[in-house]
């Protein structure tokens, strides 16, 4: 997709030349910047009741008068924050999609343009446009559309400019993570998602290492290798290094989860949706696409990725309720529940973290049942004990439109955890799941500023809509770029 910016002025609106024009608009008729053919045509369809100034509606109109362009849409936003602009260009691109529209051409009646709009802007139209085809060659043909420009006023031209190229940096990056994310577990595998690391090495000068099994045994990863031994899928930790910033300069950490499918092992789950744990490897395919983010936008920090990768298959290998299993750390775990496998695998891969004395490490998980009954599919779960670094983790997901939400790690959830049989158990119970299954991530996070996203709820959606959302990917991204210098 061709993403730019034009300069242009509200009294030249109408001689734009492309296939369509969507406008969008917010706040009052009268206050909108657009010049008297486009204002004339408002006005009228306001009046006629064709068009209400309500967030999300939209009204097509072909051949408009005064018009170059031969197509015109106008979309309501509820206001003019980059979030609403974003909702507003949605609606806008559903009904321009059918028509075979090459080239796009946006602008914003309701007020100034910023680089927040510019990147939700490429955040739109590439979900508007992604469609998976890896396994399904009878999915529809790609959309016509090739070209957007988005039309801005030449002073904040510098700005635009800017949002439009983060933008389609991490819009790569969510691509990337959806398209990992979407391959069924027979595809995805860790091994695949080993070979996918290293493209990204090769692509972008990334340094990939991928410990295979005997590494892991020799660094001591028993609770990682305890998850691993039911499958006939050998496991992968791998480990990512984008260096673009001084040797000095402390790196961040982002630890992914990737359990490329999950049973449940022993503890199994009910059949109903299991279909759907493919996209238990969600965190992996996050740490993914924000290096290839990375690689895009190249900015002035150091980044570690790490991927714990394996499948939970129940197995006369599979681990056991009741098994105890040493973790990297030297810490004994109690596996009471097979299915909480994932906090199992991460553990380990936060030990190994503290290697590279990080500034801060972020584990990224499809964790927990109970964060979707918490929050829904809006918001991801966050959890620090760490104000600062859960404020810049919050500012993050608000610039980029990717939010989470703070959980409480109180000391008093910790006593769930508690086993007589080894230094703690992998579960407690029900109550504060997600919780809990953060307190046990926390053992494990020593000598380091640390905070977990549980993504559970926003790293898929169910129903007829079913597939990965590439998200936190831009949450992380801008996370990343905080750091850099």
């Amino acid at each position: 997709m061709d993403f730019r910016s034009q300069n242009t002025t509200a009294e030249s609106l109408s001689k734009t030349a492309a296939d369509a024009l969507l406008v969008v608009v917010a706040g009052e008729p009268a206050q909108q910047r657009l010049d008297a053919p486009l204002a004339t045509l408002l006005d009228e369809a306001l009046r006629a009741g064709d068009l209400a100034a309500k967030s999300g509606r939209t009204l097509y109109i072909h051949r408009p008068a005064g018009l170059k362009a031969p197509r015109l849409v106008f979309a309501v936003a509820a206001d003019a924050s980059a979030k609403a602009f974003k909702a507003a260009v949605v609606a806008g691109l559903a009904v321009v999609k059918p028509l075979g529209v090459k080239h796009l051409a946006v602008a914003f009646g309701g007020g100034p343009l910023d680089a927040a709009h510019a990147e939700a802007l490429v955040g739109a139209v590439s979900d508007a446009t992604y469609t998976y085809r890896h396994t399904k060659p009878s999915a529809p043909a790609a959309p016509a559309l090739a070209r957007v420009t988005l039309l801005a006023e030449k002073e904040l031209a510098k700005g635009v400019q800017a949002g439009l190229a983060r933008g389609q940096g991490i819009a790569a990056g969510v691509t990337l993570a959806r398209e990992c994310a979407n391959r069924p577990a027979n595809h995805c595998t860790p091994a695949f998602l080993a070979a996918e690391a290293r493209k990204l090495g090769k692509a972008h000068g990334f340094k990939v290492e991928v410990l295979e099994r005997k590494d892991c045994e020799k660094l001591g990863m028993g609770s990682f290798l305890a998850v691993a031994q039911g499958s006939h899928e050998p496991p992968k930790f791998i480990v990512l290094r984008y260096e673009g910033a001084p040797k000095n300069q402390a790196p961040v950490v982002l630890v992914g989860k990737g359990i490329t499918f999950d049973t449940g092992g022993i503890s199994i789950k009910p059949s109903a949706d299991m279909d759907e744990m493919k996209f238990d490897m969600g965190g992996a395919a996050s740490v993914l696409g924000t290096f290839r983010a990375l690689g895009e936008l190249q900015p002035a920090v150091n980044v570690v990725g790490l991927i714990p990768s394996c499948e939970n298959m129940p197995s006369g290998h599979a681990m056991k309720p009741g098994d105890v299993v040493t973790s990297m750390s030297g810490q004994t775990i109690e596996v009471l529940n097979t299915d909480a496998e994932g906090r199992l695998i991460l553990c380990d891969a936060l030990t190994y973290a503290a290697r590279f004395k990080p500034a801060a490490v972020v584990d990224i998980a499809t964790l927990t049942g109970a964060c979707v009954i918490a929050l829904g599919h809006h918001r991801s779960g966050l959890f620090s004990a760490d104000d600062e670094l859960a404020d810049r983790l919050i500012a993050a997901g608000g610039m980029s439109l990717d939010p989470a939400w703070r959980m409480p790690l109180d000391d008093e959830y910790d006593d769930a955890l508690k086993s007589n049989f080894a230094d703690m158990g992998n579960v407690g119970g029900r109550a504060g799941g997600a919780i809990t299954a953060a307190m046990f991530l926390k053992k494990f996070a020593n000598g380091y500023r640390w905070a977990h996203l549980d993504i559970a709820g926003t790293a898929w959606k169910s129903g007829a809509a079913k597939g990965a959302t590439g998200r936190p990917v831009p949450l992380l991204t801008h996370f990343v770029l905080s750091h850099a210098r």
